[in-house]
């Protein structure tokens, strides 16, 4: 890239004035704004509203990568992966992660920080069975993050073990489930006009949620 290009780069700005976050409209559990928040993300029509960035760490390199929410109640978050992915294999050993939603229709984005657990294998199981047939297939068959010799190779798994299984229950894959995190602090990121953003952080401390604003 051109030095003249990174300069344009440089140069783009975006001035933010769709919303506020005021102290005295603050509720005083986050899980109350994450909802509130997550249904104008989905009145607003956002392209996969529930994508969010869950960043794990092992040895101290962090890896991030876009997952898809799939519930939430005033505990946690869940989403589905792989268990021997790179993301399962960091989380056995270190279960603190964060992430990240970025709806930018809306100007908002919300960070989250805490741990994450495995959900009982009976939840994981109903939810594999609710998925389309074709997805359950590309879950049974993929061995996540490992090296593949070719798309043609993935390609030519998935229609045998389709013609395998015509007529059959495709088996559950024990290496394949949900994660729960658990959090400990919420951020809640408004643009402002002006670069005047508002942050708002939620910290829980024993049983309490603390809430203060944070210079942007």
């Amino acid at each position: 890239m051109k030095i003249k290009e990174i300069n344009l780069i440089a140069d783009i700005r975006k001035d933010y004035a769709y919303s506020r976050l005021t102290e005295v409209t603050l509720p005083g559990n986050p899980f109350i704004l994450f909802e509130l928040w997550f249904k104008e993300a989905l009145e607003a029509e956002i392209i996969e509203p529930t994508g969010m960035i869950v960043s794990t760490s092992h040895e101290k390199q962090p890896s991030s990568r876009v997952v898809l929410m799939k519930d939430f109640d005033n505990k946690g978050i869940v989403f589905f992966s792989n268990y021997l992915s790179r993301k399962g294999k960091e989380i056995e050993q270190n279960n603190r992660v964060s992430a990240l939603f970025w709806w930018k229709e809306l100007e908002r984005q919300v960070r989250i920080t805490g741990i994450v657990k495995k959900i009982p294998l009976k939840k994981s199981e109903d939810y594999f069975r609710s998925r389309p047939r074709l997805s359950q297939l590309s879950s049974f068959v993929s061995r996540q993050s490992e090296e593949l010799e070719s798309y043609q190779k993935l390609l030519d798994l998935f229609r045998a073990t389709k013609k395998k299984f015509i007529g059959k229950e495709i088996p559950y894959p024990k290496n394949w489930g949900g994660y729960k995190i658990f959090p400990s602090e919420f951020e809640f990121w408004q643009g402002g006009i002006n670069r005047i953003h508002d942050r708002i952080r939620y910290k829980k401390c024993e049983n309490k949620w603390i809430i203060t604003r944070l210079y942007p």
